[in-house]
C-alpha cells in the first residue's frame, strides 16, 4: 500500500529541480524575445493584466512612487523579509484560481534596465514576475531592456549573416 505524500518531509530530487530550472530559463528566454519584438507598453502577459497591475499598486504602494525606483530595481531583502513574505504570500494566494502555475518559479531581472544575467536575476513566483513585469511595461521601465534586446538581436543577425557568407565563400573556393 502506498503511503500518503508528505511535502514537508519530501526530499528534493535533483532531476525534478533541474526540470524546474529548465522551465524557468525557457520562460525567461521567451520573455526576453518578447521584449525584443514588442514595445513593452504594448505587451500583454495575461488576460488579467489590468487586475494584476491595480492589485500590485494598491497592495504595495511603495512600488507606486515615482520615479518607480523600487519597480526598476527589485529589493530582494525587502521581498524576503518577514513582513514582505507575509504581504507577498497573501497577494500570491489570491491568484490561486485565476493564474495557471501562479506559484511556479520564474526568473526575473532585478534591474529592469539590464538584460538577464547571473548578477541581475533572482527567482520569484510566476505571479510576482507578472506583478513586476506588467508594472514595468506599463510605466515604461522596460524601455531600456527593449532597446538592449533589439540591439542584441541585430548583432546576432549580423553575426549569422557573416558566418553564412564565410561558409558560402569557403564552399565556393573548394569547388
Amino acid at each position: 500500500m502506498a503511503t500518503k505524500f508528505d511535502p514537508n518531509n519530501a526530499q528534493n530530487l535533483m532531476e525534478i529541480e533541474k526540470q524546474f530550472a529548465v522551465k524557468a530559463v525557457e520562460q525567461a528566454q521567451t520573455y526576453w524575445n518578447l521584449l525584443e519584438k514588442v514595445d513593452p507598453k504594448d505587451l500583454k502577459l495575461t488576460k488579467y493584466d489590468d487586475e494584476i497591475f491595480e492589485h500590485t499598486m494598491t497592495t504595495f504602494p511603495e512600488l507606486n512612487i515615482e520615479p518607480y525606483d523600487k519597480l526598476t530595481v527589485i529589493d530582494e531583502e525587502w521581498m524576503k523579509s518577514p513582513e514582505g513574505k507575509n504581504r507577498w504570500r497573501d497577494f500570491i494566494e489570491s491568484y490561486k484560481e485565476k493564474i495557471k502555475d501562479y506559484n511556479f518559479g520564474s526568473l526575473i531581472r532585478t534591474d529592469a534596465r539590464d538584460e538577464y544575467g547571473e548578477s541581475n536575476t533572482i527567482f520569484v513566483t510566476r505571479i510576482q514576475f507578472y506583478a513586476y513585469e506588467i508594472a514595468r511595461n506599463r510605466l515604461g521601465l522596460n524601455e531600456k531592456a527593449h532597446q538592449i534586446a533589439v540591439a542584441d538581436a541585430a548583432k546576432e543577425k549580423a553575426r549569422k549573416e557573416k558566418e553564412a557568407k564565410a561558409a558560402a565563400k569557403k564552399k565556393s573556393s573548394k569547388s
